[in-house]
């Protein structure tokens, strides 16, 4: 006889419920649904949740208006930001470092007008000296070594490529700039105060950056961009109004209209520049 079962009076050896015994109750299929979507929304509010932390104080999604950061970043790609630039130790999960370094690209607040954030790459840091010879940059008397900086061709300028200058000024320098710079400037270089950067755009010959209007402070600095997460190709057209510009193109039949729909659904993003890394 097997120990671990003991027969019931009748010599049943698998007995049925006690004739006592309320037999258990069967799931309701209802409720069992709705518990379910009580955890999926759960798990979704959960989601949202973060995601808004992580916006509001890690990252924040940015866009390329101009092309004075070219090739680096070109107009219409979408920035994934640091925001952890404030501190000068520790490592942020999302991104390498939260130090600001010679080369560093960086978000900030335009010094002129702080309701607008702009992206340049900082060349100058807190004391350095810094002038422009034909457009190439000098660092405490060396040339600095810049492969992202590009000069396309474009008319002689004095003031842009031969900085800092007393003698002329540039019309789009701003004012206030052009005043403080003329008391920076020691020996034809330019002393980069404490607690500021000099900044300027890659793409050197077509960018107005801290030679037109000067420093940026520590504290005006957004945090550093790390991931193109997309790009669009045309930032003027989206692909519904490609669609439509498209149809009218080829008499508006059908086969036309759907040919340009599956163009424009690959033609309108920059597909090889999406999650990119930023160096």
């Amino acid at each position: 006889m097997n120990p671990a079962v003991e027969p019931s009076p009748s010599g049943d050896p698998n007995p049925g419920p006690h004739p006592c015994e309320a037999p258990a109750a069967a799931p309701v299929p209802g409720a069992v649904h709705w518990h379910g979507f009580l955890q999926a929304f759960q798990s979704l509010i959960n989601i949202i949740v973060i995601a808004l932390f992580i916006i509001t104080f890690t990252v924040q999604p940015f866009r390329i208006p101009s092309a004075s950061m070219e090739p680096t970043l070109l107009v219409g790609d979408f920035l994934l930001v640091n925001k952890e630039v404030s501190s000068d130790h520790g490592i942020d999960p999302l991104a390498p470092t939260n130090r600001i370094h010679r080369g560093d690209l960086i978000v900030f607040h335009y010094p002129v007008d702080p309701s607008l954030d702009l992206v340049k790459r900082v060349v100058g840091l807190p004391g350095d000296r810094i002038r422009l010879r034909a457009g190439r940059v000098f660092l405490d008397g060396s040339a600095l070594w810049e492969p992202y900086a590009i000069y396309r061709p474009s008319l002689p300028d004095n003031y842009r490529d031969d900085f800092p200058r007393r003698d002329s000024a540039d019309p789009g320098v701003n004012p206030r700039w052009w005043i403080q710079m003329r008391s920076l400037i020691s020996d034809g270089e330019l002393t980069v105060p404490a607690d500021s950067y000099f900044v300027l755009g890659d793409n050197r010959n077509d960018s107005e950056d801290s030679r037109y209007w000067g420093f940026v402070p520590r504290d005006a600095i957004v945090g550093k961009p790390f991931l193109i997460y997309f790009s669009l190709r045309n930032t003027d057209n989206t692909p519904g109004q490609a669609v439509a510009a498209g149809g009218a193109a080829v008499g508006g039949t059908a086969a036309g209209s759907h040919s340009w729909r599956l163009g424009s659904l690959a033609d309108f993003a920059r597909w090889d520049r999406a999650l990119r890394v930023i160096h």
